[in-house]
């Protein structure tokens, strides 16, 4: 960027961006002479920069190219720009001040790091300085720089000039996520991250920093602590990496259902990553909210299940039963048997009073009757002062074998 004030101004400004350069490799393109384009391929290879001269259809490597234009900018990188005030005059100048805002849609960024006036500037004498900001915003920003002075020659009255200069910051990533509330109140959080830049760049850090209700541990990572992508996790441009975590919510959570239901907050994406030739950019996203699932009055679970399930034979596992209302309730709970599971044990029982945020749990028992992927139903549970009837039909899936183990071990007939 480049201002060039107006021809009664002593001082010039000028303001360039401070970026790395680019690499390019040549594209080799030629044909014989004898072909349709003749020699016109091969003389365009001989005027490119990027080809080895003598060895034009060999592509040798890449090479730096210095920046030709502003480039992009994107969100979390960090803007670096020279200022440079060149009293080009043949007068001294005294008082310089020198001032860089950066405007952005919420708000106004002061970047200059010369705080105090600068006594005087001779002729060809320049005024340097280097600026530094992340950028934390997207859209458009405008750079304003203020130059005051006062010519030696004059009576004492200040001048100065304002220059504006504007860029866009766009967006470097995208960031979808996906959440599963699990009946064991673990909540999975599914991250896909893609690369919208221009070229490739290596993920350095992909983190979750959840919120003081959780602990989370990361799926994306083995046995020995190390990412399933590898110490290099380059991305090239336009594709995407997915993350996958495990949030547990503490215990103290899990004694107040009511603050388990209204725990929303998860916490935050943390993301570090590197340009290709080492330009660093840091993007943490907002707080991550998550849709608290509705258990309605009452939330039924089930524990303890044994793995190993054979036909006809009982099961005995245990049912959690949690009142999420603001009532109290008294509930009478009844079995009701289908075709697939008989249930054992005593219909029509009455459960004690069971307040806003309580639980219980109750022993249960059943037989399968079917063979293969069955589904636990016929639970049914009913609020005696209300009358309102709870049925449950769908609380678990088991595997049950056909046939049990001493079956299985029976000599056979000699």
């Amino acid at each position: 960027m480049d201002a060039k004030p107006k021809s009664d101004h002593l001082l010039a400004l000028k303001v360039m961006r401070l970026t790395r350069p680019t690499l390019a490799c040549p594209i080799v393109v030629t044909c014989d002479s004898t072909d349709l384009p003749g020699n016109t391929l091969n003389n365009e290879l001989k005027n490119d920069c990027t080809s080895l001269q003598g060895m034009e259809t060999i592509s040798i490597g890449q090479f730096m190219v210095l920046p030709q234009s502003f480039g992009n900018i994107y969100l979390g990188e960090i803007f670096s720009s020279y200022l440079c005030v060149h009293n080009g005059s043949s007068q001294l100048v005294t008082n310089i001040t020198v001032k860089a805002d950066l405007q952005t849609s919420t708000q106004i960024i002061p970047l200059s790091n010369h705080k105090e006036e600068i006594k005087e500037l001779p002729p060809n004498r320049t005024i340097d300085e280097v600026i530094h900001h992340e950028v934390k915003e997207i859209g458009t920003h405008i750079l304003v720089c203020e130059v005051t002075y006062t010519p030696a020659n004059s009576s004492g009255q200040p001048q100065s000039f304002r220059k504006f200069f504007k860029f866009q910051v766009v967006k470097p990533l995208d960031v979808k996520t996906k959440f599963y509330n699990a009946e064991s109140d673990e909540i999975y959080l599914e991250a896909q991250i893609q690369n919208l830049t221009a070229g490739p760049i290596c993920l350095e850090k992909v983190a979750l920093e959840s919120s003081h209700l959780f602990t989370v541990t990361s799926l994306t990572k083995n046995e020995k602590d190390e990412s399933i992508y590898g110490k290099v996790n380059l991305l090239d441009s336009g594709f995407s990496r997915q993350y996958l975590y495990c949030l547990k919510p503490q215990p103290s959570l899990l004694k107040d259902p009511k603050m388990m239901h209204n725990a929303t907050n998860i916490g935050k994406l943390d993301i570090v990553w590197r340009s290709n030739l080492g330009e660093r950019g840091r993007l943490q996203t907002s707080q991550l909210q998550r849709m608290a699932p509705d258990y309605g009055d009452l939330r039924v679970t089930l524990k303890d299940i044994p793995a190993d399930i054979h036909l006809e034979e009982p099961v005995n596992f245990k049912c959690h039963v949690v009142n999420t209302s603001e009532r109290s309730m008294d509930i009478l709970v009844s079995l009701q048997s289908n075709s697939s599971i008989a249930w054992c044990g005593i219909s029509d029982t009455m459960l004690g009073p069971l307040k806003p945020g309580d639980s219980i749990y109750i022993s249960l028992c059943l037989i399968p009757l079917d063979s293969g992927l069955i589904t636990i139903a016929g639970l049914q549970l009913m609020d005696t002062f209300l009358k309102r009837v709870y049925d449950y039909d769908d609380l678990a899936q088991i595997f049950v074998n056909q046939m049990s183990l001493k079956e299985d071990l029976k000599p056979g007939a000699n």
